[in-house]
């Protein structure tokens, strides 16, 4: 079973390029232009197992929220392509992880029922050249399009790099749980509807 999706996503604001292996060994090439981002891009597919090849060139004249936002679509959107009729996946997937003196904390359940709880309090309005405020952003736009239901937070820590890098990685270990296959049931959905 390949679970691998390509999308090219053309606007006025963003032209972005994603292609993306779920069964993958965290290969990752990645150029947004936005380098803070490109490395927490990075950390996600490294510690989810997924290759990610990602290009964007978006208007970071104006700022990087349209990147970030476009690329938190395109990548959900190949994402949900890949997984397909979500047979035989455990579904579930939750991480703790920790940075230092920071802790990131993700809870994903694949459900087909975009949602997201987000709840971290950067102490800056910056990480490198991205704002703090995209983080959600990125987020929201990513499970949304992925079609999941992803509850996130850093609850605690001092260093904005280590808060947001600890919340990359949380969330790449916990799609790496969920996306993951139960043999039990790898023809089954696991669903007492049937239907995800």
């Amino acid at each position: 079973m390949s679970r691998k999706a390509e999308i090219t996503r053309t606007t006025g604001e963003t032209d972005i390029k994603v292609v993306l292996d779920i069964d993958g060994n965290g290969k990752a090439e990645i150029d947004t232009g936005i380098g803070f981002f490109d490395h927490m891009l990075t950390a996600l597919s490294k510690h989810s197992g997924m290759d990610i090849s990602l290009t964007c060139k978006g208007d970071l004249y104006v700022d990087a929220h349209h990147s970030v936002e476009d690329v938190g679509i395109a990548l959900g959107q190949a994402f949900s392509q890949a997984i397909g009729d979500k047979k035989g996946i455990v579904r579930f997937g939750s991480a703790r992880c920790p940075l230092d003196e920071a802790l990131g904390d993700a809870v994903v359940d694949i459900s087909g029922r975009p949602f997201i709880v987000f709840d971290c309090k950067f102490m800056g309005d910056m990480c490198g050249e991205m704002d703090t405020q995209l983080f959600e952003e990125f987020f929201r736009s990513f499970a949304y399009n992925a079609g999941i239901t992803l509850h996130i937070s850093s609850p605690y820590g001092t260093n904005d790099h280590h808060k947001a890098e600890a919340m990359f990685k949380s969330l790449a270990r916990a799609i790496r749980q969920a996306a993951s296959i139960d043999e039990r049931f790898k023809d089954q959905v696991i669903s007492t509807k049937g239907v995800l």
